[in-house]
């Protein structure tokens, strides 16, 4: 039988992108340490409807740590206190009976906020469409065994597009940079052969769209790595900058 605890919730309110938000206060009772952080907030929510005050607004969809859509700062970490998970498999057995929990959205010029705990990450969606891609002929599907690639590399590779884009890293990093969602974007494509032919164009793009959209500059703090719900490493900031060097190298030449 599960237990159940009693918190208070201090949840960031905004009614709209130009409205003056604030901290609210919420009572969270008789919460199931067996229910996911969200399940939590709907129950909060389905208690405010009944009292006739608007429920919190987030941002959900999956909730299997799969699409990237949930996401806030709790207590002050991007998707909460536990490692590796996104906030929809964040459970309430990690809190305990009488914690306060403070619930903010994620905090980027880049991701404007549109009410309480949502935020607009199409900037995420300009930096793919700017040259995360390939590009390859139409009709039936090559042969796997026809291009030959190293385990390694398959590996980096795999690692590198298990990138959800839930933008905890912007949210954690004191910069707002987005240079781990772009690194594993180009990563993933460098490695393999099929990215090799667009690489240089892949990289400068996608460099210029993300300072376009107004994301900051990387100083290595590791924040992004320490939040990602994936785990992925800093390893391909380190890779994407070498492949914008190879391209602005190849792009003077010309």
């Amino acid at each position: 039988m599960s237990e159940t605890i009693n918190l208070t919730l201090k949840v960031w309110r905004q009614k709209g992108p130009e409205e003056k938000g604030g901290i609210r206060t919420y009572e969270a009772r008789d919460i199931s340490t067996d229910m996911s952080f969200l399940e939590m907030i709907d129950v909060v929510n389905e208690r405010l409807v009944l009292e006739g005050i608007e429920p919190i607004a987030f941002d959900h969809d999956c909730r299997e740590g799969i699409c990237g859509m949930c996401g806030a700062v709790v207590n002050g970490i991007a998707h909460g206190p536990q490692k590796g998970t996104t906030l929809c498999q964040l459970h309430m057995r990690h809190f305990q009976d009488g914690d306060t929990i403070v619930i903010e959205p994620f905090r980027a010029r880049a991701f404007r906020l549109i009410k309480d705990l949502v935020v607009d990450r199409s900037a995420f969606d300009k930096i793919i469409q700017a040259g995360g891609y390939v590009s390859v002929n139409t009709g039936q599907a090559q042969e796997a065994n026809t291009i030959p690639i190293a385990p390694d590399k398959v590996e980096l590779a795999m690692d590198a597009a298990a990138c959800i884009g839930c933008g905890a890293c912007v949210a954690a990093c004191p910069n707002a940079s987005a240079m781990l969602f772009t690194g594993t974007k180009i990563s993933h494509l460098a490695l393999l052969p099929q990215g090799k032919a667009e690489a240089s164009a892949r990289a400068l793009s996608m460099l210029k769209t993300m300072d376009e959209m107004g994301f900051g500059n990387c100083s290595n703090e590791t924040e992004c790595e320490a939040v990602c719900p994936k785990e992925i490493s800093i390893t391909n900031i380190a890779r994407f900058n070498r492949e914008f060097l190879k391209a602005a190298i190849v792009s003077s030449e010309k």
